[in-house]
């Protein structure tokens, strides 16, 4: 299967439409071993994925050192990389118990410091290059900088734009799962994209109250992640969560009816909830996290279905979808190759 791949804002790097998200690989939540997460890696190479998501907070490094290992066989120039800043990781000297606190299924060997200074960008990108073990890193995203607004734009982000002038990257970007404060930056500083999780999907578009229009009119693409929120729109069932909590009432049903819908039109959920962001031009991706080479297929296959008009049509008549919102067009394309 090959994905179509699209150039982020004005700069050259492209990406394909699903990429792959490398925080289960850092044994989030649950410990995977090194083999299970080779073979996830190469799931989505033998699946056409081409663009590969990852942080240094996944599991305290080990996301970077693992995606890093898998990728470091093929060919440099048909894949994309990216990784994040905002989080530098300082030995403890010891091992201090688990990071399960913070996600992760991993030896609490480092703690993490919050640091968006121009200092603490370089530093934590060298890092990274180190721990990954690949020659450049072809998109760096702020991560999570909610408390740290300020300095994040006037230091951080300077700081990627010099990188990226100086060819050590090949974009800048942020990441967040709030619409407003990225819109602050698509508004105020020079990024190529931005990466907004859970706001816009099948169930919560409030991304579309602020960011996206803006980012159309800056010329700025935007990834989206999260399209599952959290688990409820994979597997809508009583316990399921949303947004890492257990699923209101009210949203459970909406997804039920969603999925009721859906299977109407022969549609599985997930396939409409990965294919719907597209219908926002300034769409480029979405990103999907996966643990094992089965999930990674899953979300391959379901991001490959057909999704007829009708189905958006009938969503908005049962006003699951506002009549307004602008939905995909028959997997045509946007004059993407």
């Amino acid at each position: 299967m090959t994905h179509r791949h699209i150039s982020l804002g004005r700069s050259a790097v492209r990406i394909s439409e699903l990429a792959f998200g490398a925080a289960g690989i850092g044994n989030l939540f649950a410990a995977v071993s090194d083999a299970e997460a080779e073979r996830a890696v190469a799931a989505a190479w033998e699946s056409g994925i081409r663009y590969f998501d990852t942080a240094p907070h996944y599991g305290l490094g080990l996301s970077e050192r693992r995606l890093g290992a898998a990728l470091r066989g093929r060919p440099r120039q048909e894949y994309t990389l990216s990784t994040k800043v905002g989080r530098l990781l300082e030995p403890l000297g010891r091992t201090d118990g688990t990071d399960l606190p913070n996600g992760f299924a991993v030896p609490a060997t480092h703690r993490r410091v919050w640091d968006f200074t121009a200092d603490g960008v370089r530093r934590s990108v060298e890092a990274s290059v180190e721990r990954l073990g690949i020659d450049r890193i072809d998109i760096v995203y702020l991560h999570d900088p909610d408390d740290h607004l300020d300095i994040a734009i006037d230091q951080a982000c300077p700081a990627l734009e010099e990188l990226r002038a100086q060819g050590v990257v090949g974009a800048v970007g942020v990441g967040m799962n709030q619409s407003a404060a990225l819109a602050r930056f698509v508004r105020d500083t020079d990024v190529d994209a931005v990466l907004l999780a859970g706001r816009y999907t099948l169930l919560d578009q409030r991304g579309l109250d602020d960011l996206l229009p803006l980012a159309e009119q800056r010329g700025v693409s935007v990834v989206i992640g999260g399209v599952f929120n959290s688990g409820l729109l994979a597997d809508p069932k009583p316990g399921a969560t949303f947004d890492y909590a257990a699923a209101p009432t009210e949203v459970l049903a909406r997804a039920l009816d969603l999925k009721a819908l859906c299977r109407r039109h022969d549609v599985p959920l997930r396939a409409a909830a990965l294919r719907f962001p597209f219908g926002h031009p300034a769409v480029a991706g979405v990103l999907v996290g996966a643990r094992n080479a089965a999930e990674v297929r899953d979300a391959a296959a379901m991001f490959g279905r057909p999704v007829p008009d009708a189905l958006w049509e009938d969503l908005r008549e049962a006003g699951l979808l506002t009549p307004d919102i602008p939905v995909p067009v028959s997997q045509l394309g946007r004059n993407h190759d």
